[in-house]
């Protein structure tokens, strides 16, 4: 159902807040379009980290999220989990939604059917992008639903170990996927290893960022050997530098991954981030990022 209730409005971009019924629970979002949305507009769904919620996520990225809406036409909805998190990809995961099997595939195939059906978006251009916690969640989509992402984006997430990993009844399919991870994540482990909050709540073992790029590569029938770039620093951030590491075969789908030498846990913006997360870099922002390899604009 949509609410009708409008939060925000803006010479550019309409922000409502609304919700759809699954499984008896009224699990809410926040959608961020243009004033006039194009039918056939494509759909980006973004997914919060652990204790996050919908509009902190909005605010976490500094905004920029919301470009996909101000400049590329599309159809932007922030997903609010259950209890403020997720059921996702992970054997190890205690959290509520997992406890009490709330089915968050399903959550999402209900945002994309009330976008379609409100906005008349395009069900074939569903790109999802998932930041830590939400990132695990954007990993069990990719398993369990790959047939319904045009493409997919990890910020802060890795690939859970094989044995930490949920077991699917699903034919892999290929889905472009774009990865960011910092390598002084002092969440989740660059290098690999168990994601924690700070050494506390451990959260199950994870590969390496560039081991789950790989993993998603050969998922995809990527043989050929990756190509990384060192895309520097600018004249404004010379603590962190920026590294593209490309996943890339004609006939395949891609897999990029962008390596934040000493960033954090961190969606990577021009905000200056909380300090106890880690540093952030004026080097890149995922955002643009995000929209070049999904080839959506974002300015």
């Amino acid at each position: 159902m949509w609410d009708g209730a409008v939060v925000d409005r803006s010479g550019v971009v309409l922000v409502e807040r609304t919700s759809v019924r699954v499984d008896g629970r009224d699990r809410t979002f926040t959608v961020v379009s243009p004033h006039e949305v194009v039918p056939g507009a494509p759909v980006v769904l973004l997914f919060h980290g652990s204790n996050q919620t919908a509009e902190v996520m909005r605010a976490f990225a500094g905004g920029t999220l919301d470009r996909f809406a101000e400049h590329g036409g599309a159809v932007v909805a922030y997903l609010d989990g259950y209890r403020r998190n997720w059921n996702d990809a992970r054997v190890s995961s205690a959290f509520p939604a997992r406890r009490d099997g709330v089915d968050d595939v399903a959550f999402t195939r209900a945002v994309v059917a009330h976008l379609r059906e409100r906005f008349a978006a395009d069900p074939a251009q569903v790109h999802a992008v998932g930041f830590s916690a939400g990132g695990a969640m954007v990993i069990r989509l990719l398993h369990e639903a790959p047939a319904l992402l045009a493409g997919a984006g990890l910020i802060g997430a890795t690939q859970p170990e094989p044995a930490n990993l949920m077991a699917f009844d699903v034919e892999p399919e290929p889905v472009p996927v774009v990865l960011f991870h910092g390598t002084k994540d002092p969440l989740v482990p660059y290098d690999g290893g168990m994601a924690s909050l700070w050494g506390f709540r451990p959260r199950g073992l994870g590969l390496s960022a560039r081991a789950t790029a790989a993993y998603f590569a050969a998922r995809n029938g990527i043989t050929a050997e990756p190509v990384s770039h060192d895309l520097g620093h600018g004249p404004e951030d010379a603590r962190t530098t920026v590294e593209r590491t490309d996943y890339r075969q004609d006939g395949r789908s891609p897999v990029a991954l962008y390596t934040v030498h000493g960033g954090g846990h961190v969606i990577p913006n021009p905000k200056k981030a909380v300090r106890i997360m880690g540093r952030s870099t004026r080097n890149l922002v995922a955002a643009d990022a995000l929209g070049e390899f999904f080839g959506l604009k974002t300015g």
